[in-house]
């Protein structure tokens, strides 16, 4: 982009939206090239591995390109869209700017920040104002730019690059790949458009050549290590999905958790028909109008109430220091089932709030996961967590504890059994419980007697008032 242009055309980053990640998946494009822009508009939703976030752009003008389609992950400072923030100005380079050019396989290096502008998305640096030499044409150019630029810059000018300087054409995503499974670029033909190198020529870079077809020969000696690429599914009879974003950082927490943290899971088995008769009349309540009441409300309460009986089971292990670290306050989280994957949003200083207060919030969480509207933030400072696998007809289950978090509550669904109720067996409403706790903090002890209070607590309702 000439000096010309510069100050012209601006290119919005993929910002950090979120604690140092390092890439996010575009979802959706809500502009197209030729749209007008205005700052503060939304532009993108992009998926990081921790929630779906809309990006604002900072810029007024018309959308000149998008760098990337949906579907793509892309590295965070990667350029991911163009606008004209002087659209209709006289530029001394028509041909650049007549039409919008196929997106560069390398981002461009950012334009000039205007001095008065701070931008406010997180990870978004502020620069200085600066210009760049306009690009000369042959080889003339090349010693007074680095590498990557100077090829670039000759294929835009439709020179070719120099052969000692040519580097290959590859997107971010690609080049990671590539990395990640140590081939080297410069050795793969591309067969991509324009001489770009696709996921599938770094795959089939890193598969075992076919062996021709001869007389059979000695078997080798040394072993043969298999191969890094999958090998393509079966037209019709596999699917393969890759494992990206708020799925992938599922994945590995709950590895890095069940590998890390000693779990105990103990069960109880406990009559709730008092409960399930306090929530029908919480309905038609009026002090609980227009909130949600519903057996997991009775359940998050109940769990309170045990870590207020209990306190030590609020806790966190702090490898570095080696500490045990008690948690005056609790944030309880709430796995909820999305269609991008497992999310456990939490409610803030839940030990604090009243019951129509809890149910409000409960309430807000749900649907703002259903929806994919959770934020990174309201996923942070988790300290015990329930998750309700009764709602699937599950009876129970032995769950995995959040990262950092002492203790998960799982809630299995309510059924009318046959249960001995005084002395006689009678159909109840009966429900199976299991709490998994880090045994480094929480002795077998502690977490029965947590576990007990909260199927006392629901056997008996009324102890919400009498132990809360």
């Amino acid at each position: 982009m000439t000096a010309d242009t510069s100050a012209r055309y601006r290119e919005f980053k993929m910002p950090d939206v979120g604690e140092g990640l390092t890439e996010a998946e575009i979802l959706k494009w809500y502009v197209q090239p030729g749209d007008t822009v205005v700052d503060g508009q939304v532009v993108c939703e992009v998926e990081t591995a921790k929630a779906a976030v809309e990006l604002p752009i900072p810029y007024d003008g018309v959308v000149h390109a998008l760098r990337f389609d949906e579907g793509t992950t892309v590295d965070v400072g990667a350029s991911i869209i163009t606008v004209d923030v002087a659209p209709g100005t006289p530029s001394e380079a028509p041909a650049a700017a007549a039409s919008a050019p196929a997106p560069p396989t390398e981002p461009e290096a950012e334009a000039a920040e205007p001095k008065g502008r701070q931008p406010v998305l997180v990870g978004y640096g502020v620069s200085e104002a600066s210009t760049k030499r306009r690009p000369r044409r042959g080889a003339a150019a090349v010693p007074e730019q680095g590498a990557a630029t100077a090829a670039i810059q000759a294929e835009m000018n439709g020179v070719p690059a120099p052969a000692a300087l040519s580097r290959p054409l590859a997107k971010p995503p690609v080049r990671k790949l590539a990395k990640d499974l140590g081939v080297d670029l410069a050795t793969i033909t591309p067969t991509g458009p324009d001489g770009i190198i696709t996921r599938e020529d770094v795959h089939a870079a890193t598969a075992p050549a076919p062996s021709p077809q001869a007389a059979p020969v000695a078997p080798v000696a040394e072993p043969v290590p298999a191969p890094v690429a999958a090998t393509p599914a079966v037209a019709g009879r596999e699917t393969r999905i890759p494992v990206k974003g708020v799925r992938k950082a599922t994945a590995a927490a709950m590895v890095g958790s069940a590998f890390t943290a000693p779990h105990v899971t103990e069960f109880v088995t406990v009559d709730v028909t008092r409960t399930m008769r306090l929530v029908e009349e919480l309905k038609s309540d009026k002090d609980m109008a227009g909130v949600r009441v519903n057996p997991l409300l009775l359940v998050a309460k109940a769990l309170l109430v045990a870590i207020k009986r209990h306190p030590d089971v609020n806790a966190t292990w702090d490898e570095a220091a080696q500490e045990i670290v008690l948690k005056h306050y609790v944030n309880l989280g709430i796995a909820a089932a999305t269609p991008r994957g497992l999310l456990v949003p939490n409610i803030k200083d839940a030990h604090d709030k009243t019951l129509p207060q809890l149910a409000e919030s409960l309430g807000e969480l749900v649907s703002t996961a259903r929806e994919g509207k959770t934020t990174p933030a309201a996923m942070q400072g988790g300290t015990v967590t329930i998750t309700n696998v009764g709602v699937f007809g599950v009876d129970t289950g032995t769950p995995i504890l959040n990262p950092g978090e002492s203790a998960i509550l799982a809630v299995g669904a309510i059924k009318l059994q046959p249960w001995v109720h005084k002395g006689k067996v009678k159909p109840r409403q009966v429900t199976t419980l299991a709490l998994s706790f880090d045994h480094r903090l929480v002795d077998g002890e502690l977490g029965s007697k947590v576990l007990a209070d909260i199927a006392a607590i629901l056997e008996q309702p009324k102890r919400l008032i009498t132990w809360g």
